[in-house]
């Protein structure tokens, strides 16, 4: 079962918050081998950068910032490593598909790219936590799982 994870769920995992418990059986599914985790090469950075507003705004200590942080680099590197994450590139090819899901549904470019990204490795289900994201999905045929 190929399962794709946006930011919004990846961030899940690091930060407790509504949905953590999924994302967690997610990840655990995954270990199990019952599951292979995907996200697009974008989301790394993204991850990134949710998590040091999180810091910046006092949603997450200096110290918890950096154990998230750790432990998100740890783990992608340790799933990629026993072949449990697929890293979808951020292609050209894929960008340019993007502007007609942005202005046919008036989305973030972020948000068509997942959508595609997840499309394009043929994901079985797209878990996010953004609610538009998750309705677009569905509209693009997609099985998603909104996990707010």
């Amino acid at each position: 079962m190929l399962l794709y994870l946006d930011t919004s769920a990846i961030v899940k995992r690091y930060v407790k918050e509504s949905g953590s418990d999924l994302i967690s059986e997610i990840y655990e599914k995954a270990l199990n081998g019952d599951a292979l985790l995907s996200f697009s090469a974008w989301n790394i950075g993204e991850v990134l950068g949710v998590l040091d507003k999180y810091r910046r705004r006092g949603w997450l200590s200096d110290d918890n910032y950096l154990k998230a942080r750790l432990q998100f680099l740890g783990e992608t590197l340790r799933f990629l490593r026993l072949k449990l994450l697929k890293i979808i590139p951020t292609k050209t090819s894929i960008l340019i598909q993007t502007w007609s899901l942005i202005e046919r549904y008036h989305i973030y470019e972020a948000d068509a790219l997942q959508i595609l990204s997840a499309k394009r490795i043929g994901a079985e289900k797209l878990y996010t936590g953004d609610e538009v994201l998750h309705k677009v999905a569905l509209e693009e045929g997609m099985e998603s799982e909104y996990v707010g």
